[in-house]
């Protein structure tokens, strides 16, 4: 496909389309680390100060849903990758099936999210005056859990929008193949990924042996 085709409006060549779209990216993922680190640092702070009680309240955590959709989401990130690339050779079937891959091992994420959830409720998990964990401040811990997989959860919902949208206007052929946007979604894919593998590391390693 020609230049001319992939260029958009305003931009006057691809170069500046590209550099334009991956400069927009960039700055919108260094506001989520910003925000992100954020509960990190919140996260560290309370860790320092009630280590024990951070340890009792990890060990609660389901070590078992999150090594599950830790492998998901990494394999979500390599099929994203090769979608990426299949785009770049111009391989349409290939780049459209490993983008509904990706989307359906996002959906899969969030499936086992919920049956973790559910878990985590029955256990009677969520803090407040009936929190059955001691001492009190694991509440802390588990109060920035729900927090912070939680927001994670709502930007893996946004990334599956966003690339089930890329699907259907690269299948209908609304866009070319070769966007600038598959590079952009590629990467806001990988960071939603980088930051559960964060997640997993504070919030369900400390507690085991």
């Amino acid at each position: 496909m020609s230049d001319v085709a992939l260029l958009r409006e305003p931009w006057p060549n691809l170069e500046r389309q590209r550099y334009a779209a991956s400069f927009g990216i960039w700055t919108f993922l260094a506001t989520e680390l910003l925000f992100f680190g954020g509960l990190f640092l919140s996260y560290a702070v309370y860790r320092s100060l009630h280590p024990e009680a951070f340890r009792v309240a990890s060990h609660e955590t389901a070590i078992a849903y999150g090594t599950t959709n830790t492998l998901i989401l990494l394999t979500s990130s390599l099929i994203m990758t090769i979608a990426e690339r299949a785009a770049v050779e111009g391989l349409r079937r290939l780049t459209i099936t490993c983008l509904l891959v990706t989307a359906a091992l996002g959906t899969a994420f969030l499936v086992v999210k919920g049956f973790e959830y559910a878990e985590d409720i029955s256990k009677g998990l969520l803090p407040g005056p009936d929190f059955p964990l001691r001492p009190a401040s694991t509440q802390l811990f588990w109060g920035l859990y729900w927090i912070m997989t939680g927001v994670h959860a709502i930007h893996l919902t946004v990334g599956i929008g966003v690339v089930l949208v890329l699907t259907a206007l690269i299948s209908r052929a609304t866009i070319p193949l070769q966007t600038p946007a598959s590079e952009v979604i590629s990467l806001y894919w990988h960071l939603v990924d980088v930051i559960w593998v964060t997640l997993y590391a504070l919030l369900y390693l400390p507690g085991r042996k």
